[in-house]
């Protein structure tokens, strides 16, 4: 398919989406952002994302439970999951590989590293320069 890759963005901190629809749009992604994992869930009946990046601590649904829920939809199995967390533990990198998780990126995210994550994910060249913007905790 043709056209800018569409993310899914799942953070319940505002501030955090707005800088990931800013760094990602900025570098031709089509953001869409949601605020919970139950409306992650409903966009995700519906609809395909070209990745989904979620944050592990929301109310009602962790980011860990919407990858497993999402994992359950067939056309979704293979679609690369980025968490972004602020904890390093192991039981956090245990969550995430039980999920089916792609990747976990560890905040403060700098901007650089979630563009080459997704670079790397969606299989694409690097060819945009990037500047140190930082995503924090």
């Amino acid at each position: 398919m043709f056209g800018p890759k569409t993310i899914l963005v799942v953070d319940d901190h505002d501030a955090h989406r707005k800088v990931l629809e800013l760094v990602l749009g900025a570098h031709r992604y089509e953001v869409v952002s949601m605020r919970d994992g139950f409306e992650a869930l409903t966009y995700l009946q519906a609809h395909t994302p070209d990745a989904i990046i979620l944050d592990v601590h929301m109310p009602h649904l962790s980011g860990f439970d919407v990858g497993r829920r999402a994992r359950r939809i067939a056309r979704l199995r293979f679609v690369p999951i980025l968490i972004m967390t602020a904890s390093a533990d192991d039981n956090t990198r245990t969550e995430a590989d039980a999920i089916g998780a792609s990747r976990v990126l560890h905040k403060p995210i700098a901007g650089t590293d979630l563009r080459k994550a997704l670079r790397e994910l969606l299989g694409q060249a690097s060819g945009v320069s990037a500047s140190p913007d930082a995503l924090g905790a």
